[in-house]
């Protein structure tokens, strides 16, 4: 019997305040079961197992992620889109950061494709279109801008900047700016 209350959708939300509360790989059916008091077993008519709690999690995550993304490079070009898109990531990072470690959660090929992942790419690559980059230099430079904005904010997550001066967010100033540069004269081969 199912309980009533419970839906798919609302155990992968909870799931996914959860994951921002104890880190995403703390999330398990079990855990989600002695959140809301009821057992395991009840679950099972919702989720098919952890991985699948943790796939849905990483699919929410990839969804807000793209959604506050086009939200942010709505009517921006160049430097302001990129600084825009860099500081959702940022932001979305410290506000969940079970749900960013989620978005990084590997998918099966299918699953990955028709997720929001195909999105971010697009707006990556539109972003870049006001760089003037060509194949392969246009996916070169998506690499480089997500490694660049993982790395900070994982470093960032992890007290990495904590212990010195200046601030972060000086730093990631520059880092924008000189990724910036970098895209305005992009290297030739």
């Amino acid at each position: 019997m199912v309980r009533v209350g419970l839906t798919t959708e609302r155990l992968v939300r909870a799931g996914a305040e959860l994951a921002d509360e104890v880190g995403f790989d703390q999330v398990t059916v079990s855990a989600l079961a002695r959140q809301f008091d009821v057992k395991v077993a009840s679950l099972y008519s919702h989720l098919k197992n952890s991985h699948d709690l943790r796939t849905r999690i990483a699919l929410l995550a990839l969804e807000e992620l793209a959604d506050l993304a086009a939200e942010a490079l709505a009517g921006r070009a160049g430097k302001d889109a990129l600084g825009a898109y860099a500081n959702v990531y940022r932001d979305y990072a410290r506000e969940h950061p079970g749900r960013y470690e989620a978005a990084r959660f590997r998918l099966a090929p299918e699953t990955a494709a028709a997720s929001a992942g195909p999105r971010h790419a697009q707006m990556t690559r539109a972003i870049l279109r006001g760089y003037d980059l060509d194949e392969p230099d246009q996916t070169h430079a998506v690499r480089l801008l997500g490694s660049v904005f993982h790395g900070y904010v994982s470093l960032e997550a992890a007290g990495g900047f904590s212990h010195s001066a200046p601030d972060s967010q000086e730093s990631w100033t520059r880092i924008l700016d000189s990724l910036d540069a970098l895209l305005r004269n992009w290297p030739a081969p």
